[in-house]
């Protein structure tokens, strides 16, 4: 989502500020953070040196805080509470963000019944104000359908993944990857078959275009003979005498005018 490029730019503020902390002043920044209402990655904070210092120490539940709004949802903190910092109502509200975040990216409606059984929360009418919380602070786009009594996910914010689920994200990733090579080899093919088609097509076209040429040639022919006939259907005059050979030889100049298209014409096919 277009927010996630906001969420790394604040994050990066605490992170500068977490290097120069130590001791309570670190502990104050960590409550900060996830009260912090533009920030809903941790993954690069949990990875600071003077984080990874607390696991060694009392404040180690800190660390274990940082790590369930990274991964965890609002129940899961439910379950561990005993052994991790208490929450801010500002902080519950977040991690209860997430845990929708959480649900939106498994599912593209979620029932109301789920929501309210996950996010702990009394009605519905606070469960709609979370969700408008949510769509306010960008880490999911949805619909709140009242009369169906669900949420309609159109997208939602990444969330961190553990060092662990990087095999299983590279195995999908992997399947796609060679998905998208059969998909690309099918069209591959696909365009081969059209262009013989598209290619007997045009051949077929062109022997029709010399077969109505060849036709219209002969059509040609045949009318012109047959005018010629018309005006001299014998052959020959009424003349006599002297200039009937050569009346005779004139009269014959049409026909042999045909007799020599039609020869022209024969031998062009």
């Amino acid at each position: 989502m277009a927010g996630e490029a906001n969420h790394s730019n604040q994050l990066e503020q605490f992170m500068l500020l977490a290097k120069k902390a130590k001791g309570p002043a670190l502990i104050a920044l960590i409550n900060q953070l996830l009260e912090a209402p533009g920030v809903y990655v941790f993954g690069e904070f949990l990875e600071l040196p003077c984080i990874q210092e607390l696991l060694k120490g009392p404040n180690e539940g800190y660390t274990q805080l940082l790590k369930m709004f990274a991964y965890g949802t609002y129940h899961d903190y439910k379950v561990f509470k005993d052994t991790l910092p208490p929450l801010t109502e500002t902080q519950k509200n977040k991690l209860r963000h997430l845990t929708i975040v959480n649900l939106a990216a498994n599912m593209q409606v979620i029932p109301y019944a789920w929501l309210l059984r996950d996010l702990e929360v009394g009605s519905v009418r606070q469960l709609e104000d979370l969700v408008i919380e949510a769509v306010y602070a960008n880490v999911i786009r949805c619909k709140l359908d009242q009369s169906q009594l669900q949420l309609e996910v159109d997208a939602c914010l990444g969330r961190d993944v553990r060092s662990e689920g990087m095999g299983c994200i590279a195995s999908v990733l992997a399947q796609w990857c060679r998905d998208c090579e059969s998909v690309s080899a099918s069209v591959e093919q696909e365009v081969g078959r059209v262009g013989q088609s598209r290619g007997s097509h045009l051949r077929a076209l062109q022997q029709i275009e010399a077969e109505v040429a060849n036709i219209s040639r002969m059509i040609s022919a045949r009318d012109i003979s047959e005018r010629y006939q018309e005006m001299d259907p014998l052959g020959v005059g009424e003349q006599e005498g002297e200039g009937s050979v050569a009346g005779a030889e004139s009269r014959q100049t049409p026909l042999k005018m045909v007799s020599e298209l039609k020869t022209f014409t024969n031998q062009r096919h």
